[in-house]
């Protein structure tokens, strides 16, 4: 290929434009292949928050005709942001381009991505290029907070004109990422600080699609009471694309003795004393970073009046039923003796994991909602608060998005999280409504999807990090059972079957004996939406807190905060450009 240079070195980039900075570097890697059949491209950027741009540095080790870079809502090749580098035969080209519904490639009247170089080293092929945030072209990726989907793809032939690419006929892959997050400095640890690995003991991954694997550790003996002040994840090098998520929890120190396990989590011989470590102390999902601590708090651990055995959960999501395959991941448990000034604690939000709340199949958009309700923050929080630090958001396969407010007087008073980033402080007041609602996406299903701990059931749960540390540990919500089965008897008569089983069956065999329209589903969106709620506003014990908690009302919220959009001036799409300069 010919090189266009314009002799701008990296590094001097680096120190001219950006100056609130965020590097980050991900390396794009094909899932389940083992290191030597890598992908080997590299994807590195920094942010300008002063004019609103993005700088990309891509690398790719070798290249032959071109490769695709770009940004969908979901990752689809469709109607996806595309940077396009290609050979012709006689010239190469870079260019803003854009995929339509059937993945045919056209390169974009608004050239948006702009070459700043592109280089031969070595070590392989340099591109760097930018793009403003926000571009008003409404075939445009908008870059915001949350995850951004990046997809990838490498050309195996010259290309006369970018109109003969299709992205559905190239190898291409897939991987999500944080773009707009500061790059701060991680905190100093403490001197004193000790590490506790509480990892998997070198199990055989079962060759089946879902697994939840459950594990005792003990404590160290005589343990005094300290503080965790940072955790991250320990994942067996292989199984980056195998292990899901992975929690550890405290048991309740009400439980003398917790016999020892290394097991499925959902064997029906496992000791019962399991089922009484629920407190947790560190969650990790695919894509979280190491968690620190504020400077003011810890989790604490260990001393009198704490359990002496913790549980791990790992997650495993193995859909290619991989066998054979050796597993110690866990999490690396940070902490120190010399205590901080407040008692972290962790607490989960949305809803329950159960089949009572299901997703319509065909569901281009469908939103499911879980309440802490004002009645649990009344009964379990101080009478200063809590002040919520951070929070850790998580659903399967079918989950497009999570929102979490903060609502008080019945008015949505803060965004507490949307999707992954994290937020500054929020203060939760005695009988504030923390509501967390996620959307949910089942164009690709004919059957309806139900809550669950299977990657095709779901989940919609926020992980909130606060302080000072209380008892409430979980305060999540589903509709009232009772409803529901008014629900079903409704819709099969309407259906004309008089023979309803409801009651007689699973509630996931009464989801799937529907027959499903657009009818079915805005009648069960509606019911949601709607009808009382069972809460479980549950102590660190697992335990509810006294009072009654079933056949609750849905929180009444009268206003919503709708999230900022970057502005495009006059709200006119800017004028075309040309096309950069051949490479």
């Amino acid at each position: 290929m010919r090189i266009f240079n314009r002799n701008i070195r990296l590094q001097d980039v680096t120190v001219l434009y950006f100056t609130a900075l965020a590097a980050l570097m991900v390396i794009l890697v094909a899932s389940y292949q083992a290191p030597t059949n890598a992908v080997d491209l590299q994807l590195a950027w920094n942010i300008s928050y002063a004019n609103q741009e993005i700088y990309m540095a891509l690398k790719v080790a070798q290249i032959r005709y071109g490769v695709v870079l770009g940004m969908s809502d979901r990752g689809e090749l469709t109607n996806a942001d595309l940077v396009v580098l290609w050979d012709s035969g006689t010239k190469s080209y870079f260019g803003d381009a854009w995929s339509d519904s059937e993945g045919h490639v056209s390169l974009d009247s608004q050239q948006d991505y702009k070459l700043i170089e592109a280089k031969q080293k070595t070590d392989g092929f340099y591109l760097l290029f930018k793009r403003p945030f926000s571009t008003c072209d409404p075939r445009d990726y908008l870059i915001e907070d949350g995850t951004v989907h990046v997809i990838y793809g490498f050309l195996d032939q010259r290309l006369a004109s970018l109109e003969q690419l299709n992205l559905s006929r190239i190898h291409t892959g897939i991987q999500r990422v944080l773009m707009l997050r500061p790059d701060t400095p991680s905190p100093t640890l403490p001197p004193d600080v000790q590490t506790l690995d509480v990892v998997a003991p070198n199990v055989i991954i079962p060759s089946q699609e879902t697994t939840y694997w459950c594990f005792i550790q003990k404590l160290p003996e005589n343990m005094p009471k300290s503080h965790i002040v940072m955790y991250e994840s320990v994942i067996t090098p292989g199984n980056e694309a195998i292990v899901h998520h992975i929690e550890v929890f405290e048991c309740s120190p009400d439980v003398r003795d917790v016999p020892e396990y290394s097991g499925s989590c959902d064997d029906k011989m496992k000791p019962g004393k399991l089922n009484f470590c629920r407190h947790v102390l560190a969650a990790w999902a695919m894509g979280a970073e190491a968690f620190y601590y504020p400077p003011d708090a810890g989790l604490p651990m260990g001393g009198p009046g704490s359990s002496r055995f913790l549980r791990l959960e790992v997650h495993y999501h193995n859909p290619l039923l991989i066998s054979g395959r050796h597993d110690a991941s866990g999490i690396r448990l940070h902490y120190t003796p010399s205590l901080r000034r407040y008692d972290a604690g962790i607490m989960e939000l949305g809803l329950v994991y159960t089949p009572i709340m299901a997703i319509p199949p065909k569901q281009q958009t469908f939103y499911l909602t879980g309440y802490c309700t004002s009645k649990c923050t009344q009964t379990a929080l101080p009478s200063g608060g809590i002040y919520i630090f951070a929070s850790q958001l998580h659903t399967h396969l079918a989950g497009h998005g999570v929102r979490t407010v903060l609502v008080r007087g019945g008015k949505e008073l803060e965004v507490v999280q949307e999707d992954q980033h994290f937020s500054t402080h929020y203060q939760v007041s005695r009988g504030d409504v923390l509501i967390t609602k996620c959307t949910y996406n089942t164009e690709d299903r004919s059957k309806p999807t139900v809550g669950g701990f299977g990657i095709m059931e779901e989940m919609c749960v926020n992980y909130i990090h606060y302080y000072p540390r209380t008892q409430l540990e979980l305060c999540k919500s589903h509709v009232d059972p009772g409803y529901l089965q008014k629900y079903f008897n409704f819709i099969n008569r309407f259906q004309g079957n008089d023979q309803c089983v409801c009651g007689e069956v699973s509630v996931t065999e009464q989801y799937s004996q529907l027959q499903w329209d657009m009818f079915t589903g805005e009648v069960l969106d509606s019911l949601y939406n709607t009808a009382p709620i069972s809460m479980h506003c549950n102590q660190s014990s697992a335990r509810l807190f006294p009072g009654e908690w079933d056949n609750q009302p849905v929180p009444v919220v009268t206003a919503v905060l709708e999230k900022p959009r970057y502005p495009c001036e006059g709200g006119a799409v800017p004028t075309s450009q040309p096309l950069t300069p051949p490479v």
